[in-house]
Parts: C-alpha cells; sequence; structure tokens
C-alpha cells in the first residue's frame, strides 16, 4: 500500500474486533459439539461432513472479511501524492581519486581505496540537487564519469574502480587537470574539485602547481585530502611469494596540497582514519551548501471506493445464501 495514508486511523482500532469474532466463532463450535449427547454414535462414524457444513464456515469467513473492510472504509484510505519545485544556486562538483597501488594499504579498513569509495558514495547520495563527475588518477589520469545529475550511475561506476586500471604511479597536477577540463565551461555559479591522494607527485607532464594556477583562472576551487596515517603503515609488496604487507613509511606532499587548496581558495585536509575521513567530507558537504528552495504541492484521492464495493459483494452473497440454501437451518 505504498503511497496510500488514512484520513481517520481511529477507526483502524476496531479491526481488533476480528480475531475476536474469530475467537468467539471456533468457541461457539466447540460448544456446540460438545453438547451433543447420544446413547451410540457408531451410526454416524463413516458419514462425512457435506457442502453445506464447509459452507457454513465460509459464509462466516465472508461475513468477518466484509467488516474488516467495511473498518477500512470507514478509516477513509487516501493516495497522497506530492510534487516538488526545486531551485538551486547550482554546485558543479568534480571527484578526483587517486587509485594508485599505495590506496591498497591497510591503516584504513579495510584499506585506503575501499574506504574512500565508501565515503565518497555517502557524499554523493547526500548532494541531490548537484551534479557531480569522477577522475581518477595514478600514473596516467581519465575521466570516470563526467558531470552529471544521475547519481546512480555515478555511484556504480565508483564502485567499479580498482587500483591497477591504469599505468601506477602519482600524476597528482594531471588528474587535477583533467578535473578542470571537465568542469572549466561548467555554468554553475560554484565550481568545485574534491582531489584525494596518499602521495607524492612522481609522474605526469603538468606540475600540480600549475594545475593550481590554471583552477584559479578559471574560478575554481580546489579542495585537497591527504589520506594516510601518521609515521608508518602497511603497503602491499610483490614478493616471488605473492603479494605481502609490509610497514612501510606514510609520505603525503602536504605542502603541494596546501599550496594547491590555498591558490583556489580552498582547504586542505589530512584523514588518518575511516572516521577522520568521514568527518573530512562532512565538513566539505557544510562549506559547499547548495541554496534550495522547495515548493510542496500534495494531491490527495480518496481509495476507499473499491473496498466498500467488495465488502458489499461478499455481504450480499452472505445474505443470499443464508436466505437459500441454509433458510431452514437456525
Amino acid at each position: 500500500m505504498k503511497g496510500i495514508t488514512f484520513a481517520d486511523p481511529a477507526f483502524l482500532w476496531l479491526l481488533l474486533l476480528v480475531p475476536a469474532m474469530i475467537a468467539w466463532y471456533i468457541i461457539r463450535q466447540r460448544k456446540t459439539i460438545s453438547s451433543l449427547k447420544m446413547p451410540d454414535a457408531g451410526a454416524f462414524s463413516n458419514s462425512a461432513k457435506t457442502f453445506r457444513n464447509w459452507l457454513r464456515h465460509f459464509l462466516f469467513a465472508l461475513r468477518v472479511m466484509s467488516i474488516g473492510l467495511l473498518i477500512i472504509v470507514a478509516a477513509r484510505p487516501q493516495k497522497t501524492d506530492r510534487y516538488q519545485d526545486v531551485t538551486t544556486e547550482g554546485i558543479d562538483i568534480m571527484l578526483v581519486l587517486d587509485i594508485s597501488g599505495s590506496m591498497l594499504a591497510r591503516d584504513f579498513k579495510p584499506d585506503r581505496l575501499e574506504a574512500s569509495k565508501n565515503v565518497a558514495t555517502e557524499f554523493i547520495s547526500g548532494r541531490p540537487y548537484d551534479r557531480l563527475g569522477l577522475v581518477v588518477f595514478s600514473g596516467e589520469s581519465f575521466t570516470q564519469c563526467p558531470l552529471t545529475t544521475d547519481h546512480a550511475v555515478l555511484i556504480n561506476l565508483m564502485r567499479e574502480l580498482r587500483s591497477g586500471m591504469i599505468e601506477d604511479g602519482t600524476a597528482i597536477g594531471n588528474g587535477l587537470a583533467t578535473a578542470i577540463s571537465r568542469i572549466k565551461d561548467s555554468e554553475a555559479k560554484s565550481k568545485v574539485i574534491i582531489l584525494l591522494t596518499d602521495g607524492v607527485n612522481n609522474r605526469g607532464e603538468i606540475a600540480p602547481a600549475t594545475a593550481a594556477d590554471i583552477a584559479r583562472t578559471y574560478g575554481i576551487r580546489v579542495y585537497t585530502i591527504g589520506v594516510g596515517s601518521m609515521g608508518t603503515a602497511p603497503y602491499p609488496v610483490q614478493t616471488p611469494f605473492g603479494v605481502q604487507y609490509r610497514n612501510m613509511q606514510v609520505e603525503i606532499d602536504e605542502d603541494i596540497l596546501k599550496e594547491i587548496s590555498a591558490k583556489t581558495g580552498g582547504r586542505y585536509f589530512r584523514a588518518t582514519d575511516n572516521n577522520k575521513l568521514v568527518e573530512v567530507y562532512g565538513e566539505i558537504d557544510k562549506l559547499e551548501k547548495s541554496k534550495v528552495d522547495v515548493r510542496q504541492f500534495t494531491r490527495r484521492e480518496e481509495k476507499f471506493f473499491i473496498p466498500a464495493v467488495i465488502a458489499f459483494i461478499l455481504l450480499a452473497f452472505e445474505m443470499i445464501t443464508r436466505l437459500t440454501i441454509y433458510k431452514n437451518i437456525t
């Protein structure tokens, strides 16, 4: 009964009469059977119950269903449709995610990449009125999803991300530049890039500082997030015996990430565990809020007619049956 409400829901309490009626009927049947005493019932031992015997119980069931439907009719079921006119100030956001091999480090649960994907997915779900897109990078970069309002598609593409999809490395400048190219021509009043990485720029043709200058030129605000615990973390290392995890020093180029955010009017954040990463995205969400004006319209449609018709049909059938088949039975 999706979208169904009741104008007078207090009448629904009367539905408690239904199980009470059933209990009373069962008790009455037992008393009726036990009160019949015969000196010898052997002559009736092989007699089967007739159609009229079963129909008598069926008629009681019809009466109970009719009463239940009439109670629902009295509560006035209604179908409610709501419409919203939404006016937004307009924020376009590009997420830039590092998918290099170091993002498999286990200082986050289950690892940095999966933790980042999960938190980013929650962030996307909380921005229903904004256009969002996704760029990924490691040794090179590409657009996983352009700016879109179809957040279900974006989330599915986010979940498909895996480390090793492209050549390994950390090309922060290239990742940022790709996101800029995707958002620079946007007509939104606010253009934002959220860049997340756990390393030091060591690949790519574009320096991170140069990409930051380009972003500033186009009025794009960049929030940067450094992901990794303080000190050491268990990193995956390929050995002749397979992938093993070894504690290695966490190296994040915080200076360049701070420079990028400072040049573009954004902020730098350091996330050292899952909870801190959630807090970082929550802080960015507060800083970049859409201005939404909502006008809501509600339309209600009465839905009591069909149950009322069914109830009267059942009652009519029961009455006709009792006045014909059971006319001489009390």
